[in-house]
């Protein structure tokens, strides 16, 4: 089951979702939060015997209810393996501007690559002050792709943007 919650910071209902995941008889298979400016987003994937899951579906919507949560949460299906797709780490700073991140993802989807990871925020450099853009990709090379080909095409294209950019295989 997959369950997503948007709480202020000062609210997160990490705790309370875990114990009633636990306390439902399910595991908790896949954690993710983050702090986006005041709130907190939670995406919580549980699994467990189908008597466990209709259960900590009961709790779950007792728990929205009670403690007036925006909590979403639906029955889905662990991802297929995808053995032909090999994982890269991408980072990419440049000065910030309107677009750049619509770009990048636009390059990976022209070429079939999924983003399977994506972090990005907007900071003021240290030493000078200026607007700054920094995004972290892990994305999903189709192993037909040449990869040295797909490097130069990446990097070529960040220098036309002047931004820039790694690319690296992700070691673990």
């Amino acid at each position: 089951m997959l369950i997503q919650t948007l709480t202020p910071a000062t609210r997160t209902p990490l705790l309370a979702l875990a114990r009633r995941i636990a306390d439902a008889g399910c595991n908790l298979s896949d954690a993710r939060v983050s702090t986006i400016g005041a709130d907190t987003s939670l995406t919580l994937l549980a699994s467990g015997a189908w008597d466990a899951v209709a259960k900590l579906e009961t709790a779950l919507t007792k728990l929205a209810r009670e403690e007036e949560l925006r909590l979403t949460h639906y029955r889905t299906s662990l991802r297929e393996p995808s053995g032909h797709l090999l994982p890269y780490l991408v980072e990419v700073v440049s000065s910030d501007r309107p677009g750049i991140l619509v770009k990048i993802v636009d390059f990976f989807s022209r070429h079939d690559i999924s983003v399977e990871q994506l972090s990005s925020m907007r900071y003021q450099a240290m030493q000078t002050g200026a607007a700054m853009f920094q995004a972290q990709f892990t994305i999903g090379v189709p192993d037909k792709l040449h990869i040295a080909a797909l490097r130069d095409d990446f990097l070529e294209f960040c220098d036309g943007l002047n931004l820039d950019a790694i690319m690296d295989p992700v070691k673990f």
